[in-house]
């Protein structure tokens, strides 16, 4: 099975938790720090929510997949659809170790594609947002020496 993942960043972490515990009607699976996450069944979502962006809102969306198959299958389908894409493999990202293929649609939308392998004790970087920046460039550099 497929998941929903929506992570947004938040102002106050402890309002929010209590917030969406109530929204959902079940507390968080995990709670770290500047961390809280939801894995629900209905609906099939892995909901986050963290306060250590300088920016309210949505941080990012995307899909979890229960195994690397599933991961390869929506990553082929995001190259298919011409946007930039980034992989990382075995990454430390919000206390968990996952396998990842980053995206941004065309409105500037950053979408992850993930199948989580384990557990991390640190939250973890964000160097994804970097390295999709970076691809960006180097294509709109190709384009215009072209």
């Amino acid at each position: 099975m497929n998941r929903m993942h929506i992570h947004i960043n938040v102002k106050d972490l402890e309002q929010s938790i209590a917030f969406y515990s109530t929204l959902f009607g079940a507390p968080p699976v995990v709670t770290k720090g500047e961390y809280a996450k939801w894995i629900l069944d209905d609906p099939a979502l892995n909901f986050a929510i963290s306060d250590s962006a300088n920016q309210t809102g949505v941080n990012h969306i995307g899909i979890q997949t229960d195994d690397r198959d599933g991961l390869s299958a929506i990553s082929k389908r995001l190259k298919a659809a011409g946007e930039t894409t980034f992989d990382q493999e075995a990454t430390s990202c919000c206390y968990a170790v996952s396998d990842k293929t980053w995206v941004e649609d065309p409105s500037g939308v950053r979408w992850e594609t993930f199948f989580t392998h384990g557990e991390a004790t640190v939250y973890g970087d964000d160097e994804a947002q970097a390295a999709l920046e970076t691809l960006k460039n180097q294509q709109a550099s190709n384009v215009a020496c072209c």
